[in-house]
């Protein structure tokens, strides 16, 4: 198990200085590009209630497609971080500019003052950030655990979808048995359909 988890944060370290070696400007097309073959995803179309992230330090960027999103009327939930117990809370916005506040290291989150909880069972989608992803739909996060626990206890009926650079993708992942498996990877090459470890390109 040390082992693993020794490899598992040397991977991390890799990728995320990769992605961090990424220029702004190429971070900006990239995440164009990602976005336009996530809008051309069947199973994101047809979804009404999606749970999105805000981008953070060089993260691809998620705030065009919430605003898109929004503007379609789509249901926008954000999540909210707590630190004990370790999980996560969604709340619905309708404005990126008035129902954040900053959160979790400074992540923009929703306002609970502003934003109205939502229940995890009506998700549709979930959009999974993360450091690390691999063909077949595994996923490596930042090392808390919140995403892993939030997919299989509180929405395992949603579509989970990974979005990431090309530079973030491996063959294999050293996976834990906690790890939760996604159904799709959208970079700005294409999208990996996964279906939780049935494993295609598009």
């Amino acid at each position: 198990m040390q082992n693993l988890q020794h490899t598992s944060s040397a991977l991390r370290a890799q990728k995320l200085t990769l992605r961090d070696s990424l220029s702004v400007a190429a971070r900006h097309e990239k995440s164009e590009s990602m976005a336009r073959h996530l809008a051309g995803l069947r199973s994101y179309q047809e979804a009404e209630c999606i749970l999105y992230f805000v981008n953070f330090r060089s993260e691809i960027a998620t705030l065009p497609v919430i605003q898109q999103a929004l503007t379609q009327g789509k249901t926008v939930g954000l999540p909210r971080t707590l630190l004990s117990p370790p999980s996560l809370l969604v709340y619905g916005v309708t404005s990126l500019t008035r129902d954040l506040w900053p959160g979790y290291c400074n992540i923009p989150e929703p306002d609970p003052a502003r934003c109205l909880e939502l229940d995890p069972a009506t998700l549709d989608v979930v959009i999974v950030p993360g450091s690390v992803f691999d063909k077949r739909g595994g996923r490596m996060g930042y090392g808390g655990g919140y995403y892993d626990r939030f997919l299989a206890d509180c929405a395992p009926q949603a579509i989970r979808i990974g979005v990431c650079f090309e530079v973030q993708m491996v063959d294999l992942i050293p996976l834990q048995p906690h790890d939760q498996l996604l159904d799709f990877i959208v970079t700005e090459d294409c999208v990996y359909e996964c279906l939780r470890g049935k494993t295609s390109a598009d």
